[in-house]
């Protein structure tokens, strides 16, 4: 099967398709019902509401869903209210621009959702402050809109109740898809035409991908009730897969070696090219697995993987036969780690093959409360960003002037009746960093361009209200189904729905088509205008703290492997935190890179050696997760050299987070840990006095595991060195 057909499968069974099919249901019918009753207008408010109800129904668990739409229902009638009053005195309803523009653009420090609540409160302020109404009509338009919020409240909810185990299947599904990718992409490393620069870019995007819907599926998984506390065996079934899935992504980044001297030393031989094309064939079994569980489907017969090994080992060894002056022993450790690999897919393949699940074993019991994170909804937080030094109270001043802004400038200059447009364009293309309100900019400019042309064609061409209608469901199902992904394919979608929509409302369609684009025009200057000016947030401003934060938490995670090295007890809670502390922030200093290369040039500091750094430590972690594996086995031994290699990683690693300020994320290593516990006589102790310092003299084990601790260090060298070239 291709890729890009298993792509359009799991487009048709994910949940933004499944969302976009609810979305577009909620907001058609209240009008559809209610014009065969005479009153399409009111219809029409109503589909208002449930559109902005819409938007806090984003993944997440059910209560949260509920409690989100609830609060949203609250503030667009309040808003409504406000607006409907407001909108009767233009100098008035500019002070209420402004004010509630600012308080809703406040909303995100209380997390995503609540961010969404607030975009839907300013969705209803923008299109009921041109709604030409008496005060005493004010009630019913606001009290029609809360309808329409009830009634997709309700169907959400509704449908959750039908199928509760539905969304995590598809957000997990996702996981697994994003997993089996970002294994593809290790494939590539292993192709002897590949550029290793640039393979490494595209592998930590791809982990910015992966952390992204990790963390999508803890927010479902351990927060909700029914996933969590009662053991079901749908429960224990996604349950089960998800910590293997977390533990394949580590044993997966673990297949990493110095791949320039691999391909120095078996390039000629084809070994690489054969465990390239295993890999592959590991992450398409796992891919088809995603898309099973994400259908809710049976996945297909599983494959013999540790029999199709059998020909990487044959060939291993007849590299051993053809160069016994090499050691093959990092070829037989990256066999070892793809059967780890086979029998961590076979045993999540299991779960779905049969009914009869393994019992819990009698380690400790997770808690996997910890692995999420709790926003607490306390005014104190909001009063402490209420300062220039927040990046939302900076965001929330810019969406308040752009508002203002765009009020005067419908108020100044001869609009047409959607003056709103222009308004509701401004903040839809704010972002409180500028490479996103840029990016969105551009997708916004370049999508009501195609879709307008589309539009305008579609209404010359069609004049049957029957296909016309046809065409708007398709049209409203593709801009929800990708708003969350690409948005400018929702615009390109969302620009002829909009205009079928007023056609049916009479509209002239040439003029419409016009103040659609001079709105979108006026509104993205302003957008532009004001993220460049006002407060700009520029991402190499941010970049420092990200970059700490990810040199703590590996130092963290390199001191829980120190740890084990002493003989103390790790615990498994304990190191998965570590770890997954470990993927966040290097997620979030690679998208914070990323955002950074779509701001001006002259804003750009240091890209190339930033770059660097963020690969640096990619392969920093890789490395870290592989000497985890070789010490997972209690009698694996170290000599004192390779305990002084990783004492002087730790030291290299503390002096660069050093260098770049105070503690920022509160992930270091604790205080003595990087002398203390690795302090040559601790390492010692313990273990056999009399293992030689000799490198000749090491086992095979043992001089791999030195190789792997010099690479480490070299690389936590190449840190300290990158950071000083940043930092100049």
């Amino acid at each position: 099967m291709g890729q890009k057909t298993r792509n359009l499968q799991y487009f048709l069974t994910g949940e933004n398709f499944t969302d976009a099919l609810r979305v577009t249901g909620g907001i058609l019918l209240p009008p559809l019902v209610l014009s065969q009753l005479g009153y399409l207008q009111l219809g029409v408010l109503a589909a208002i509401g449930a559109l902005s109800v819409s938007i806090p129904d984003i993944p997440g668990p059910a209560v949260h869903k509920r409690n989100g739409m609830l609060w949203a229902c609250a503030a667009i009638f309040v808003v409504a209210m406000l607006t409907g009053f407001a909108r009767l005195h233009p100098l008035l309803l500019g002070a209420e621009l402004l004010l509630l523009s600012f308080l809703l653009s406040m909303f995100p420090v209380y997390g995503n959702r609540a961010a969404a609540v607030g975009s839907a409160a300013l969705l209803v302020m923008i299109m009921v402050m041109d709604e030409p109404r008496t005060a005493a009509e004010v009630p019913l338009i606001s009290t029609c809109i809360l309808l329409g919020g009830v009634w997709y409240m309700s169907l959400s909810l509704l449908f959750y109740r039908l199928r509760p185990y539905r969304p995590v299947q598809q957000a997990l599904g996702e996981c697994v898809h994003a997993v089996a990718r970002f294994l593809q992409l290790k494939a590539t490393f292993y192709a002897p035409g590949t550029n290793l620069e640039t393979a490494f870019s595209q592998l930590v995007a791809q982990q910015v991908l992966v952390n992204e819907k990790q963390e999508a599926v803890r927010e479902l998984l351990f927060k909700s009730r029914l996933l969590v506390k009662e053991s079901t065996t749908t429960s224990r079934r996604l349950l089960l897969t998800f910590v293997d899935l977390v533990d394949l992504y580590e044993q997966v980044t673990m297949i990493h070696y110095d791949y320039g001297s691999l391909r120095k030393r078996f390039g000629s031989s084809g070994i690489l090219a054969e465990i390239g094309s295993q890999i592959e064939r590991l992450a398409d079994v796992l891919d088809q697995l995603g898309y099973a569980i994400q259908a809710g489907a049976q996945p297909l017969p599983l494959p013999d993987l540790l029999q199709q090994l059998e020909g990487v080992k044959e060939k291993i060894d007849q590299v051993a036969l053809a160069h016994p002056q090499e050691s093959i022993l990092a070829l037989k450790k990256v066999l070892v780690n793809l059967r780890a690999i086979s029998q961590r897919i076979g045993d999540m393949h299991q779960y779905y093959r049969t009914e009869s699940l393994p019992q819990p074993s009698p380690r400790p019991q997770v808690n996997y409360s910890s692995f999420v994170h709790s926003q607490p909804f306390s005014r104190s937080l909001l009063l402490d960003n209420l300062s220039p030094r927040s990046a939302i109270f900076k965001h929330a001043v810019r969406v308040a002037v752009a508002c203002l802004l765009g009020y005067i400038s419908t108020r100044l200059l001869p609009y047409g009746e959607h003056s709103y447009w222009v308004l509701l364009t401004t903040v839809v293309i704010l972002k409180p960093a500028f490479s996103l309100s840029k990016q969105r900019n551009y997708h916004r400019l370049l999508g009501t361009l195609i879709g307008g042309g589309i539009g305008f064609c579609l209404l010359l061409l069609l004049n049957e209200p029957t296909i016309l209608f046809a065409l708007l469901v398709v049209l409203m199902i593709g801009t929800f189904s990708f708003i969350r992904t690409n948005y400018i394919i929702s615009v390109i979608f969302m620009t002829p729905f909009v205009l079928i929509i007023f056609s049916f409302l009479g509209a002239n369609n040439l003029v419409l088509v016009q103040e659609r684009m001079l709105d979108t025009l006026v509104g993205s200057a302003i957008a532009l205008a004001v993220s460049y000016l006002v407060f700009p947030s520029w991402e190499s401003q941010q970049l420092r703290p990200l970059m700490q934060q990810v040199l703590e938490a590996n130092m963290l995670y390199l001191q829980k492997l120190a740890s084990r090295l002493q003989g103390q007890a790790v615990g498994e809670e304990d190191y998965k935190l570590a770890r997954k502390e470990v993927y966040v922030r290097s997620a979030n200093l690679s998208a914070a890179f990323q955002r950074m290369l779509s701001e001006p040039r002259s804003k750009q500091r240091n890209s190339r050696e930033v770059h660097r750094f963020v690969v640096l430590n990619h392969i920093l972690s890789a490395s870290i997760a592989t000497l985890a594996a070789a010490w997972q086995r209690p009698e694996q031994g170290v000599g004192p050299d390779s305990g002084r290699l990783l004492r002087r990683s730790l030291a290299q690693l503390k002096e660069t987070c050093a260098r770049l300020g105070p503690a920022a994320g509160g992930y270091a290593v604790q205080e003595g840990g990087a002398e203390g516990l690795m302090h040559p006589e601790a390492i010692a102790e313990g273990r056999p006095e009399n293992r030689p310092d000799d490198k000749a003299a090491l086992s095979p084990d043992e001089r791999l595991l030195q190789e792997q601790l010099e690479f480490l260090y070299k690389i936590s060298t190449d840190i300290r060195k990158s950071t000083e070239g940043i930092l100049a």
